[in-house]
């Protein structure tokens, strides 16, 4: 907190959000589609209603566009995204500014669940696919399920996931008090992408531990 009296509960820079993500995101969003490898960052801040007060100050500040809004009891969520990485650092930049608040004063991620289910069965590949927005599980797939908190972590572990291996984004629910992560695909490929996705998530837990803030540069 600082003499504003903002808690900055998420911030996440993804540098080229691959093609699944910007898609999933598109699917249903109500503001302005991601294109395939732009930057995104997410800043999640309470008091709610102050994201609107954030988001104004970055889209004046730069030329970013807004991707996402979420307001909660608590928290207020924001996306923005730009295919220029300076822009989306700088829209964060300012964002922090306004709030009197470094990148490292956000909360450290916490793992709540990472389980792999390999070679599942036709019954509780349906099951998956009938709770999904993106890609079909088949019967014969890995199924990688991640929950951490706070929830929009999720998106970079996911982006670093989809980066790593080829898989597929079944669901993912970046918002709220806990956030899932559910991907597909063969036992190797989801191997890879796990082990992406946790890393990433623990080496932003190293960065706020050390100090100077680093992912905006």
């Amino acid at each position: 907190m600082t003499s504003k009296g903002f808690e900055l509960r998420t911030l996440t820079f993804i540098d080229s959000l691959q093609p699944q993500l910007a898609q999933y995101i598109a699917k249903d969003n109500r503001v302005y589609d991601p294109s395939e490898y732009d930057a995104a960052l997410l800043i999640e801040i309470a008091p709610a209603m102050e994201i609107h007060t954030m988001i104004d100050v970055a889209l004046k500040a730069t030329n970013v566009r807004l991707a996402s809004v979420v307001t909660e009891r608590v928290f207020g969520l924001m996306m923005v995204h730009h295919s220029d990485q300076g822009e989306v650092k700088e829209a964060g930049k300012a964002v922090l500014k306004e709030a009197q608040l470094n990148e490292n004063d956000r909360a450290a991620v916490e793992i709540l669940t990472q389980k792999i289910i390999r070679g599942v069965e036709q019954d509780h590949a349906i099951m998956f696919t009938g709770m999904a927005r993106g890609n079909m599980v088949l019967a014969g797939d890995s199924v990688f399920i991640l929950e951490a908190t706070p929830a929009a972590y999720l998106m970079i572990a996911g982006n670093e996931a989809l980066k790593a291996a080829e898989v597929k984004l079944i669901d993912i629910r970046p918002f709220g008090a806990t956030g899932r992560l559910i991907l597909s695909g063969s036992e190797s490929e989801i191997d890879s992408s796990a082990e992406a996705a946790i890393r990433i998530l623990k080496q932003l837990n190293d960065m706020k531990a050390s100090g100077p803030g680093q992912q905006l540069g």
